[in-house]
């Protein structure tokens, strides 16, 4: 299948919502590693026959590459003292393994191994994240002035990606309900909740123990057609603790866990 098979389908708009910053990228996509046609909101499959090339498999490559680098961050975490890093990190370290939360979960941290609630994790995004969180050192206090991705270095490119799969998902989501079921919700992630500041709902979760989040959500307003809306502020000195992929997919992470552990 050719990649303008697809384009001709999209509005060629590159308006991002499939995840993708162009309209021929998906496409192409698409076309040579099976991309799922659907995450673009209005492309037209009629008579659709859907037959993606063999040959490279781009999802394949990213997983390798991120084994790789999982490699890579062991390496280059196996020579630390763990011990020395509790306070930097808020963690805790028994029998040379740190111990602190992420998300609601428990993380444990060997020189060998990463289990998340005594589980390996099933996605190498987030040994990615943790050891990224270890091997960065943390030691500063998060700063108390927060600020959205648009406002973080080098960020511009990841904006699109944090509206699509956290933003969107959790204003969707959390639309017309109450602060009790916002508040129920956002303790799967150990997140706590307050009507105080300019949203309506306010809800501050620490992903992991030197990097909290704030999630302000404005419910939608029928009456003046607002939407519903969520923005996720980070501290200031975010990238003190961590690297722009991992920071955006920290955040992607929170808002799967929030709906998914909701029963939705």
């Amino acid at each position: 299948m050719n990649p303008h098979d697809i384009l001709k389908r999209v509005p060629k708009t590159n308006c991002g919502k499939c995840g993708y910053p162009a309209c021929l990228a998906f496409a192409a996509n698409v076309a040579k590693s099976g991309e799922d046609p659907h995450k673009c909101p209005y492309i037209d499959l009629t008579d659709f026959k859907f037959s993606p090339d063999s040959g490279t498999d781009l999802k394949q490559l990213g997983n390798e590459h991120d084994l790789k680098l999982i490699r890579y961050l062991k390496d280059k975490i196996r020579p630390l003292d763990f011990s020395s890093l509790t306070i930097p990190l808020q963690a805790t370290c028994a029998n040379d393994c740190l111990h602190f939360s992420y998300l609601g979960q428990q993380v444990m941290v060997s020189k060998s191994t990463l289990l998340i609630n005594d589980k390996e994790p099933e996605d190498p995004r987030d040994q990615i994240l943790i050891y990224n969180y270890i091997h960065f050192g943390g030691g500063k206090t998060p700063a108390t002035d927060w600020i959205g991705l648009e406002s973080v270095p080098n960020a511009i490119s990841k904006i699109r990606t944090l509206a699509t799969y956290c933003e969107e998902k959790l204003a969707t989501f959390f639309t017309a309900k109450t602060k009790d079921d916002i508040s129920k919700f956002c303790k799967i992630v150990d997140g706590t909740v307050t009507t105080e500041g300019s949203a309506d709902i306010v809800a501050l979760v620490p992903v992991l123990p030197q990097i909290p989040q704030q999630i302000l959500f404005w419910d939608e307003d029928q009456d003046d057609g607002f939407a519903a809306k969520v923005k996720v502020l980070y501290p200031a000195n975010v990238m003190d603790y961590l690297d722009i992929e991992s920071l955006v997919f920290s955040s992607e992470r929170l808002a799967e866990l929030i709906i998914d552990g909701s029963g939705h």
